[in-house]
C-alpha cells in the first residue's frame, strides 16, 4: 500500500477517534448542565454512572503490567500460537486484566461488594427457600407496590439471573466474593468465545488479529464486576456453539448446535434485554445456511422456554411489569432526548477509540473483512442501535450493552499496527478504572 494512502486512512482513524471524544465530551458537559438545573439524570458523573475518584489499589501494578505485556507482545503471540493454546492464554490474559481492573478498587470495595449491595441479585437470594415456588411467585413480586417485591437489579431482569445465584449459593460459594469471582470467570471467556466463531465461519485470521482486542476491551472496567458481563459470556458462546454447529457436521455439531440453542433460550431468562442477542443468532443461521443447526438451536431455545413456562413464569408477564416498574423509576426523569445520544457516549467508554477506527475502516471498505465477520460485527451494532431507539436503556448501557460491545471489536482486526491501537485501549481503561469508582 502507498505511502499517502496508509497515512490518508490513518488521519481518517484520528478523526473518527476525535468526533467519537467530542461526543463523550459533549455528553459530560450537557449532562452537567441538565444536573445544574435540576434534572434528576442519577448520574454523578454523565455520561456513566460513576463518581470522580482518583485512586490506585493493589490491582494497579498488575492492571499496567497486562497492559505493556498484550499491547507489546499480543499481536505477534497471536500470530505464532496453535489455536487451542491461543484462546487458553487470550483467556488467561482477559481474566487477569478483568480482575486487576477489579481489584484496583480493592478486594471487598472492588469486588465483593458490587454484587451484594440492597439493589443486587445476592440481597434476595436469602428469600429463596423453594425454587419451585420463587418461580411460580415470580411475578407477582416484580410491582414496586406489590407486598415483599424484589430488589432493583431482580425484579428488573427474569428469575434466570436471580437463579444462578441461588445455585451457586446452594453449591457454597455464597457471598459476594465467590459470586463477583463467578461473574468474572463467565464475562472473561467473551473474547475467547467470539474467536471461536469466527474460526467457525473460516475466518480464524480475523480471529487472531482481533483477539488481543478482546483481551484488552476497556468494558472489562465492568466485566469486573456486574452481572452483565457474566451475561456477555453466555451470549457469547451460545452463538459460537451455534455457529460451530451450524458450520460442521455430524453428533458434535448437532450437539453444539443445541447446547448453543440452550444457552441463547438461557439468555432471555438472564436479562430481558437479551431477546436482541436473537440478531446474533439469525445472522449465523443466514451465514450458514443449515436448516438442521436451525431446528436444533430452536429446540435448545424452546427447550429452556417450556422448562420456565412449566414452572410457573411466564416471560411476557415479567416483562410487561417491568415496563411498569421502568416507567416509574428513575428513568422517569431521564430525559429521552438526551440519553438517546448520550448512551452511544457510554458505550464508546466501553468500546475505546480502537472499535471507532476500526468500525470506520470497515464501513469505509466493506469488503475488507470476510463476510462472516462483518456480519457478526454488524449485528452486535444493529443490537445496540436498537436497544438505544427502544428508551428501554437509559443511561448504564456502558455495562448493559456489553453482551453486544464485544463483537464489535472484530473490525480492529483491519488496523494496522496494533500494538499503538491496544496500548490506547489500555490507556481509556486504566484512566476510566483509577480516575472514576464505577457502580455495578
Amino acid at each position: 500500500m502507498p505511502i499517502t494512502q496508509r497515512r490518508s486512512r490513518t488521519a481518517a482513524d484520528l478523526v473518527a477517534v476525535g468526533v467519537a471524544a467530542l461526543v463523550v465530551v459533549a455528553a459530560a458537559l450537557v449532562g452537567r448542565r441538565l444536573l445544574a438545573a435540576g434534572v434528576d439524570i442519577f448520574l454523578p458523573f454523565p455520561p456513566l454512572l460513576a463518581a470522580w475518584l482518583p485512586h490506585v489499589g493493589p490491582g494497579t501494578p498488575a492492571a499496567v503490567a497486562v497492559a505493556v505485556l498484550v499491547a507489546a507482545q499480543g499481536p505477534a503471540v497471536a500470530q505464532r500460537l496453535r489455536w487451542g493454546p491461543l484462546l487458553a492464554v487470550g483467556y488467561a490474559g482477559a481474566l487477569t486484566w478483568t480482575v486487576s481492573l477489579a481489584l484496583v478498587d480493592g478486594w471487598r470495595r472492588g469486588v465483593v461488594e458490587r454484587l451484594s449491595s440492597s439493589q443486587e441479585y445476592l440481597h434476595d437470594v436469602p428469600r429463596v427457600h423453594d425454587i419451585g415456588a420463587m418461580l411460580r411467585t415470580f411475578s407477582d413480586h416484580i410491582l414496586t407496590e406489590s407486598p415483599g417485591f424484589w430488589t432493583t437489579h431482580v425484579g428488573a431482569h427474569p428469575p434466570g439471573a436471580l437463579l444462578t445465584f441461588v445455585w451457586l449459593d446452594r453449591l457454597g460459594l455464597g457471598g459476594g466474593g465467590p459470586a463477583g469471582m463467578f461473574v468474572v470467570l463467565v464475562g472473561a471467556s467473551a473474547p475467547v468465545a467470539v474467536a471461536v466463531a469466527l474460526r467457525a465461519f473460516g475466518a480464524e485470521d480475523v480471529a487472531r488479529r482481533a483477539l488481543p482486542f478482546g483481551v484488552l476491551l476497556p468494558g472489562a472496567v465492568w466485566v469486573g464486576v456486574s452481572a452483565d458481563g457474566m451475561f456477555a459470556g453466555v451470549l457469547a458462546w451460545g452463538v459460537a456453539l451455534l455457529a460451530v454447529g451450524a458450520t460442521g457436521h455430524g453428533r458434535r455439531a448437532d450437539a453444539a448446535a443445541l447446547a448453543g440453542g440452550v444457552l441463547l433460550g438461557w439468555c432471555l431468562y438472564l436479562s430481558y434485554g437479551l431477546v436482541l442477542g436473537g440478531l446474533l443468532a439469525l445472522a449465523v443461521l443466514a451465514l450458514a445456511r443449515s436448516p438442521r443447526a436451525g431446528l436444533l438451536g430452536t429446540a435448545g431455545v424452546l427447550a429452556v422456554v417450556a422448562a420456565f413456562t412449566v414452572s410457573g413464569f411466564w416471560w411476557f408477564t415479567g416483562f410487561d411489569r417491568v415496563q411498569v416498574i421502568y416507567a416509574a423509576s428513575i428513568a422517569s426523569t431521564r430525559p429521552y432526548g438526551y440519553f438517546v445520544w448520550a448512551n452511544l457516549a457510554a458505550v464508546l467508554l466501553a468500546l475505546g477509540p480502537a472499535v471507532v477506527a476500526g468500525v470506520r475502516r470497515a464501513v469505509a471498505r466493506p469488503r475488507a473483512l470476510p463476510v462472516a465477520a462483518a456480519a457478526l460485527a454488524g449485528a452486535g451494532l444493529a443490537a445496540i442501535l436498537l436497544a438505544d431507539a427502544s428508551g428501554m436503556s437509559k443511561a448504564e448501557v456502558e455495562r448493559i450493552w456489553l453482551p453486544f460491545a464485544v463483537w464489535l471489536v472484530v473490525p480492529c482486526a483491519l488496523l494496522p499496527r496494533a500494538r499503538y491501537w491496544l496500548a490506547a485501549q489500555a490507556a481509556l481503561a486504566l484512566a476510566v478504572n483509577h480516575l472514576l469508582l464505577t457502580v455495578w
